[in-house]
């Protein structure tokens, strides 16, 4: 009798192969990310002075803009060439994990972390007052909230409160659920021969 090969299980068919759309994706929402928060502390620096705040929503949100060498919240203000190789370190670590993605989900995810890693540290390389010890450009103040913060701020937090969410749920990077998982590994139980 001819040895067959074992069936992928439904549904998982390419599950071994890189997913080329969950790489684009991830691609074109970091891509934005960046784009959007650049462009965004270009308007600031070209239209305010430092320390300047403009009412966008009364006192709810302000545009006030202010240099920040440290991490949120200003913290760790003296490090800013420490803070920066970490940044380098998650943008590369995002880049090496890509291609064992198939969720839509972990690629949303990761391209709004990528994309907030690398708008902040495009700030630390090229802004004053020199390359790895640039200032961080901050302007969204809601009222109420303790720190001045950007877009790309907000693409990371939006990414970790993802990452918790997709952890919690036990979704895996090929979109696979942890019972999913199991229940792939655990061979059924043989029908007893009676030998």
């Amino acid at each position: 009798m001819a040895a067959t090969e074992p069936q992928a299980a439904p549904g998982n068919e390419g599950r071994a192969r890189v997913s080329v759309r969950a790489l684009v994706l991830l691609g074109v929402v970091a891509a934005g990310i960046l784009a959007l928060d650049q462009l965004a502390k270009y308007l600031i620096v070209a239209n305010l002075e430092l320390g300047e705040v403009v009412p966008v929503l009364g006192e709810l949100l302000q545009f006030h803009f202010v240099k920040n060498s440290g991490a949120a919240f200003s913290l760790a203000s003296g490090f800013t060439w420490i803070l920066s190789i970490v940044a380098v370190g998650v943008i590369v670590a995002i880049i090496v994990f890509a291609r064992r993605i198939k969720s839509t989900a972990w690629a949303w995810m990761l391209g709004l972390l990528l994309g907030g890693a690398l708008g902040n540290v495009t700030d630390r390389l090229f802004r004053e007052p020199s390359f790895g010890m640039g200032h961080v450009i901050d302007f969204l103040q809601i009222w109420g909230f303790p720190a001045i913060f950007n877009i790309a701020d907000v693409a990371i937090c939006t990414a970790m409160g993802l990452f918790l969410l997709l952890t919690l749920r036990g979704v895996h990077l090929d979109g696979t659920k942890a019972s999913e998982t199991i229940e792939r590994i655990t061979p059924p139980s043989a029908p007893s021969t009676g030998e």
